[in-house]
């Protein structure tokens, strides 16, 4: 029990978040011995795999997981959107973010929110300030809002916003792991710390290191590799944090653990604009080419990583060729070119494909994509547009996100995790803290039974 808690005491129920990016529930499950800090989580309250967001990517993950609704309301689709109207892109930020995140609507209620997020989404709440403490990820860009200042406590601690990715591409990932187990070391500590001694409400507070490594180890998890020692051990620290930040936490407050997606081993690249300009969707104004801007106006359609797929439409795009008539139709032939598509083993590269008014819906719609692929376990749709010799390849990763098998583990057994997906996280803990909502203005729903 921390100082506050002793000073305030127990006035209503309060809400612990620890996202853990990209773990996939099927790897702590199947493992109770490893892990059983997780198995005495889910035997003591609630626990199941849930289903990700279309598409499962982390930059559009966290900002549906945090606020509740579909990218159409975020406005957050990828690592990289367009503009409306035109071809230049940009990389969204948190500041991007449209729609109500569940530590305002918690901060609207007079409650008191630390949030220690991911780095792109932490300047989301510069908008205004939090009534609360904020940790920011990011100490370096501006806007972070605080009310203290928080940089010498955080350099005290030696604190480290992410892993360096670039270790992961070495054959040797002694590196790598070392990095990454330096950085959950002092990212729990900073966690530690706020739980105990900061005044909250809500703590929402993420472990994207996980993440980093299921990019360059899950194969070696899933089928045998020369690092799966190194990788079990890693994760066993996961567990063990877990554990630790749970018997900390005094009565009143419930802790939820969950992932923004699952994910699966990587086995080929696809690399879909070379795809699309093979089949004479896509073609570009000169040779030299690195840009969506670089598109000329016989292309008939192009991509976003991750597998997301526009047509290029008269009144939409700058120098669209597909006519609002023929919209319908050609989208559809692409569809089903896109569904026929097979990899190097004769696998079918699309589990399935989403046209964008199945999935998203909102005042930020008119920079959906037209179509997007969940692929298949396996296959990992890139989209850079300086082209590359053959369709499928095989980069320094051996893992991949996966739209199946996220995780969500709930200190309730009233909780009742099935047919769940990552919308119904904000709905679930604004319910346990007993903060009111407008069910309608939530595409999730909470997943407590009273």
């Amino acid at each position: 029990m921390g100082l506050f808690d002793r000073l305030r005491g127990k006035d209503h129920p309060r809400v612990a978040f620890i996202g853990i990016d990209g773990v996939p529930f099927s790897l702590l499950s199947e493992y109770p011995e490893e892990f059983p800090n997780f198995a005495a989580l889910a035997d003591e309250g609630s626990a199941g795999a849930i289903d990700s967001i279309v598409p499962p990517e982390s930059s559009a993950c966290w900002p549906a997981l945090t606020t509740g609704v579909n990218p159409g309301e975020t406005g957050v689709y990828g690592f990289q959107d367009r503009e409306v109207g035109s071809y230049d892109a940009y990389v969204p930020m948190g500041r991007d973010v449209q729609a109500t995140r569940v530590w305002d609507r918690v901060t609207d209620a007079g409650r008191k929110a630390t949030c220690d997020e991911r780095p792109r989404d932490v300047p989301a709440a510069a908008r205004r300030p939090a009534h609360g403490l904020w940790v920011p990820l990011a100490q370096r860009r501006q806007g972070c809002p605080s009310t203290v200042d928080l940089r010498d406590t955080l350099n005290e601690g030696n604190y480290r916003i992410d892993t360096d990715a670039k270790l992961g591409h070495d054959e040797d990932k002694t590196a790598f792991m070392e990095d990454a187990q330096k950085t959950l070391d002092r990212r729990y500590n900073a966690f530690e710390r706020y739980l105990q001694e900061d005044d909250w409400d809500l703590f929402f507070g993420v472990f994207m290191t996980t993440d980093r490594v299921n990019h360059f180890l899950f194969k070696d998890y899933e089928r045998d590799g020369k690092n799966k020692d190194a990788f079990f051990e890693f994760y066993r620290t996961v567990d063990d944090y877990i554990g630790r930040i749970r018997d900390t936490l005094s009565d009143d407050v419930t802790l939820v653990v969950a992932s923004d997606h699952g994910f699966t081993s990587l086995d080929y690249e696809v690399h879909c604009n070379t795809w699309l300009e093979e089949n004479g969707w896509l073609s570009y104004e000169t040779d030299d080419h690195d840009s969506l801007g670089d598109i000329d106006a016989d292309s008939k359609a192009y991509s976003l990583i991750p597998g997301r797929f526009f047509i290029n439409l008269e009144g939409r795009e700058p120098r669209g060729s597909v006519p609002q008539e023929e919209y319908e139709e050609v989208r559809d032939e692409l569809k089903a070119e896109l569904e026929a598509l097979e990899g190097p083993d004769g696998k079918k590269v699309a589990e399935r494909v989403v046209v964008k008014e199945d999935a998203f819906r909102g005042d930020h719609d008119d920079i959906a994509p037209d179509l997007v692929i969940i692929p298949n376990h396996g296959f990992d749709l890139k989209s850079g547009f300086r082209g590359h010799d053959d369709v499928f390849g095989v980069g320094p990763r051996n893992g991949m996100h996966s739209f199946d098998n996220a995780t969500l583990y709930v200190d309730d057994p009233n909780a009742v995790i099935e047919d769940a997906d990552l919308y119904d996280i904000t709905p679930t803990i604004l319910d346990l803290m007993e903060v009111d909502y407008a069910r309608t203005e939530l595409d999730g729903a909470s997943l407590i039974q009273q």
